[in-house]
Formats: C-alpha cells, structure tokens, sequence
C-alpha cells in the first residue's frame, strides 16, 4: 500500500484537541484539509504525523507545543495607551483587534487587561504554550511523488 511521504498532496480530516479534551478545530464538518507534506504551511508536528501513513489509516497523537505554534512570548503582550483606541470604542477584555506587523501583514491581538489609562493587547497564537492532540485520518494521496 502507497504510503504518504514528504513532497506529496494528501487530503486528511482531524481533530484537534487541548488535554483538557476541548476540541479547538475538526475538519469533519466541511472538507478534508488538503496540504503539501514538508512545504511548511502547517505546524511541524502535524506535518510529521501525516508523513508515513496509509489513505484509510487513522491516529492519535500528542504534538508538543515546540512543534506547534511555540512557546508564548512576553513581548507579544503590549500596553496601548487608551487614547490610541479607535474614538468612542469602550474596551473591554476579550475584543480582538487587527495589528499590522512590521512586514506588512497582520495578526490579531485579543484585549486581555483594562488598566486606567491603558489596556494589554495579546498578540501570541492562541494555542501557544499547549501541547495539541490530534486524531487524523489520511483520506486521499491527491499526487504523489513520481519515482
């Protein structure tokens, strides 16, 4: 049986979850996620995971937040002045803003503290610092490496 290897277009579906069992995403109710294993647009673990397996297999495994989206990052909390808010915007913990980066993308921040004259933005992946769990099943190799 075809075994999915590094360079090859596969299709899973997945579940993701924290160990507190709360599941973050699944793709089980829409379509399976199509990727390129080794090209990079997935965090490392998941990319491994998938490496190896037969279409029709499933598995369970545990991804360590080093080869997830990392460790959490002090300097990604930042202390915005409260007249740096939009005008008449009442913050309150929880909204999420849009910032641009330095490089002309952009991330999201989530409100995470009211101070008096200033709020703390949090601008780290919200899965960072977890590990993640993930059951995947390899549905399809789309186009596999010629040999």
């Amino acid at each position: 049986m075809t075994r999915a290897q590094n360079g090859d277009r596969v299709r899973v579906h997945y579940t993701g979850t924290l160990d507190s069992g709360d599941v973050f995403d699944t793709s089980y109710e829409r379509e399976p996620l199509e990727f390129v294993i080794g090209e990079g647009k997935l965090i490392p673990g998941f990319e491994k995971a998938v490496e190896g397996m037969e279409i029709g297999e499933k598995k369970k495994i545990k991804i360590p937040y080093q080869e997830a989206y990392g460790e959490r990052r002090n300097e990604l909390l930042i202390d915005v002045p409260k007249k740096d808010l939009p005008e008449g915007l009442e913050p309150q913990v929880g909204m999420q803003f849009q910032l641009n980066t330095p490089t002309g993308g952009s991330i999201i921040a989530e409100l995470i503290e009211v101070k008096d004259e200033s709020v703390i933005l949090d601008a780290n992946h919200p899965l960072s610092g977890k590990d993640l769990n993930f059951e995947i099943e390899l549905i399809e190799i789309v186009s596999p490496i010629i040999t």
